[in-house]
């Protein structure tokens, strides 16, 4: 057996999904054969975006030849959600987006069940819609969930019933009320800023649509296939709204083919358990067009955010007064936790002695709001970043310096009450602008002209702590084999973002033996046979799953060390396990893993053995997290921890055509330790460009809420030409205490301040600033040429 890399932990190792992705054999669901019986199934979507459904005929879908069954929301007429049990599997009685679903059809091919989905007659009555998410907070605004008092919610959400509000997070710090920050604190301020902001709901895009495939057998049990980030919450979602016991319902999820949060949670899934509820025996498949995946499944939520932020003549922030309204879209099960997160993250990554907070999740008639890369950081930064500028322009100082004042530190009480853990956000500050060349001889950025090429440079700083419940828990197995190869058992989902080769590390690390010998053996992740993981969700696996997998390779280790030493009379403490072998640091014996691990040590004098087969389990879950206040947002613990980092851009606006190249991009994160470097630096890579395409990113619709770019010929998505020339990334490690050998997670970060730090970089190149997303060149164009491009003089010479 090749021993290769010992201590794996901070080195950077050959991906363990490599071979598979790159030669093309990794399965995914769609790549799933399930024989001759395999049926197919089609949504009926709603055409329009709010109103009641006065009937609904299926008769003549049912009456075509291969049509097998249709399914309503009469059948199942149950509420499900997440945080906000708050929607229905099918439309049960109203619509309230355009796309959402009313029907399945069950059909012997994919073309006959969409021509049956078309046969399917639906009598709406038209309600008045809501699309603006602060319009729909005012009240007088028509009601979307009129029965939302009667909703079953988490205890940590506080909707407002008889509103369109369903969540309202509050953060009262230093000296305010709920009509605001006092006016003798504002009078303390030698600036103030007032800003609103825009930004329109996104979509995931991931190469991989939705799918899903769902068996219901005759017995009760439930088989579902699904390219999810969330087997065990599907689990526990199908089993709460179909009424079928935890035990009877299976979640097989292999490879996914991209998710950035838009399969977290349930979508599909129970819609196509209903539908195979209908033809009990036979599985259903339902696949979804790349035009359904753009607005009947999950979108990133809008948001108007309103800001007023003062500081004194020195540069200290006194003063904080914000609103977020986020749209959350139609059904808000998983998008108030959005809104929490928001509230209680409110201030950015700043020190602020005064605020006032109030973050809302708003229904509105659009696509479902629901988890995306950042949850929420992204969206609150647009504003917040662009704010700070203002105010460092307004009191003559420069942005970078202003970041490096006001910015939280280790051991800072943050506006919960909380104590900030470990980070160093300084010298993240200090690693981009040095990266970017952030200052002239002048001592600040300026803008360079060539011809028509306008260039200029922007910072924007970030926080984000894991969004979730209290208590979401991972756990994980380590087997042993005969030759000391180990498998490790894990519930976390392989995204490709690398949780699969980190979880190796850490188990080879843990153990003593070399990374090639461990196999990590959680494709697909079964929630039959899988340990236990919440979701693969908030960057949290590298923290919790890798904090589970270090205890059960610690528990296998301690089982290994205990057979040893009463194999050799000695004591475990004097024993290590190096490279696969056992050594004693007192009496220098060895022994070889292979085969003890399975078949134990003989005995004194070889009368009997002891030991046996090897195998740890470990699990983890944050057990100090604690509940905040509902009317001050205040608490000890409000979060396991924040992941904290900074963002330098560089970008060259064509003056004749709006047009805007992003030329570089420098990032810096604190990710505690980097367990394998190179995986970092993709995150690092991959979240910069997806980021920057954010920027110019935004979901369209008409006058009715019809969507008018839902593919991608109409919506913009970066691709490889736009990609910047260099993309350089510092890797800062400040160890977080509870993190395994420290780490922290990086997945989602380097998306949250991308976008601000191109606007910042816009306004340094044009004197515009643009308060609404998306930037397009057209946008652009307009504000550089406001009489027309004959007639525009003000550019910056």
């Amino acid at each position: 057996m090749t021993q290769t890399i010992s201590n794996p932990a901070g080195k950077s190792v050959p991906r363990v999904d490599a071979f598979e992705k790159v030669t093309g054999a990794a399965k995914y669901v769609d790549d799933m054969a399930f024989g001759p019986g395999l049926l197919y199934g089609k949504i009926v979507h709603s055409p329009v975006a709010h109103a009641l459904i006065k009937r609904i005929d299926t008769s003549k879908a049912l009456a075509l030849p291969g049509v097998k069954a249709v399914v309503t929301g009469q059948d199942n007429p149950t509420h499900l959600g997440l945080y906000l049990k708050d929607r229905y599997i099918f439309a049960y009685d109203r619509v309230r987006y355009v796309g959402e679903s009313v029907a399945g059809v069950v059909a012997i091919s994919e073309e006959i069940a969409e021509a049956a989905a078309k046969l399917v007659e639906v009598e709406y009555e038209l309600l008045e819609p809501v699309f603006d998410p602060y319009a729909g907070a005012q009240p007088g605004a028509p009601l979307l969930h009129p029965d939302l008092g009667k909703y079953e919610v988490v205890n940590f959400i506080f909707p407002e019933p008889g509103t369109n509000i369903s969540e309202h997070f509050k953060l009262r710090k230093g000296d305010v009320s709920d009509a605001g920050v006092s006016d003798a604190v504002w009078a303390q301020c030698a600036a103030i800023v007032e800003e609103t902001y825009t930004m329109p709901q996104i979509q995931h895009a991931p190469l991989e649509t939705h799918v899903a495939v769902a068996r219901w057998d005759l017995d009760g049990q439930i088989t579902v296939w699904a390219a999810s980030q969330s087997p065990f919450a599907q689990r526990d979602l199908l089993s709460n709204s179909l009424g079928v016991p935890h035990g009877n319902i299976r979640v097989i999820s292999p490879y996914v083919g991209g998710g950035f949060g838009g399969k977290a949670g349930i979508s599909i899934e129970a819609n196509v358990a209903l539908m195979a509820q209908a033809v009990k025996g036979r599985p259903v498949k339902v696949r979804m067009t790349r035009e359904e995946e753009f607005v009947a499944t999950n979108v990133r939520q809008s948001l108007v955010s309103k800001f007023k932020i003062g500081c004194d003549a020195k540069g200290n922030l006194l003063a904080m007064d914000v609103a977020y309204y986020f749209g959350g879209g139609a059904y808000n099960d998983y998008g108030v936790n959005i809104a929490r997160a928001a509230g209680y993250s409110c201030t950015g990554p700043y020190d602020v002695p005064h605020v006032k907070g109030d973050s809302y999740c708003v229904y509105t008639n659009h696509p479902i709001g629901s988890a995306m890369r950042g949850f929420g950081m992204p969206e609150i930064h647009w504003g917040i970043e662009q704010v700070m500028d203002k105010l460092a322009e307004e009191i003559g100082m420069d942005a970078a310096d202003f970041k490096r004042r006001n910015c939280v530190r280790t051991g800072d009480i943050i506006s919960t009450g909380m104590t900030m853990p470990q980070i160093d956000l300084v010298t993240c500050i200090d690693k981009v602008t040095e990266a970017i060349g952030w200052k002239d001889l002048t001592g600040f950025p300026k803008p360079v002209r060539s011809g028509n090429k306008l260039r200029g440079k922007g910072l924007a700083i970030m926080w984000k702590a894991p969004a979730m419940p209290p208590n979401p828990g991972s756990s994980a197995i380590v087997r042993f084999n005969e030759d000391a190869t180990v498998n490790v058992y894990v519930g976390g989902q392989e995204l490709g973002q690398g949780a699969f080769t980190v979880a190796a590390q850490m188990a080879a690390e843990a153990l003593g033996v070399p990374y090639e010998w461990v196999r990590v053996s959680a494709n697909p992740v079964d929630t039959k046979y899988s340990p236990y993981e919440w979701q693969t969700v908030a960057s949290r696996l590298t923290w919790s799953m890798g904090n589970a997998v270090k205890a059960a390779a610690e528990d296998a280790r301690g089982k290994i060390l205990d057979i040893v030493a009463q194999y050799w009379h000695e004591d475990p403490a004097d024993l290590d396990i190096k490279n696969g072998v056992v050594i004693s640091y007192k009496s220098e014996r060895e022994q070889p893993l292979q085969k003890m691990v399975v078949y134990g040590l003989p005995n004194e004098n070889f009368e009997g053995w002891q030991g046996g087969p090897i195998v740890g389990s470990g699990k983890f879950m944050p057990t100090y997290v604690t509940g905040l206040d509902p009317e001050t947002g205040q608490g000890a613990r409000a979060v396991v921890h924040y992941t904290v980092g900074a963002q330098a851009v560089e970008i060259e606006v064509d003056t004749e055509t709006g047009q805007m190249d992003v030329l570089k991009i420098a990032s810096a994160y604190d990710v505690g330790k980097a367990i394998n470097p190179d995986l970092v630096m993709t995150q690092i890579e991959g979240g910069a460009v997806h980021g920057m395409s954010s920027a110019f990113e935004g979901l369209r619709f008409d006058a009715q809420g019809k969507p008018l770019n839902g593919n991608f010929v109409d919506y913009k998505i970066a691709t490889a030409p736009d990609a910047p020339r260099e993309i350089h990334g510092d890797i800062v490690e400040t160890p977080l205490e509870d993190g395994p050998w420290g780490a922290r997670g990086v997945g989602e970060h380097v998306m949250v301040p991308t976008a601000p730090a191109i606007a910042n970089a816009l306004y340094a190149a044009t004197g515009i600033r643009f308060n609404d997303l998306p930037l397009s060149a057209e946008k652009v164009f307009r504000a550089l040429h406001p009489a027309g491009p004959e007639l525009s003089c003000a550019l910056p010479r």
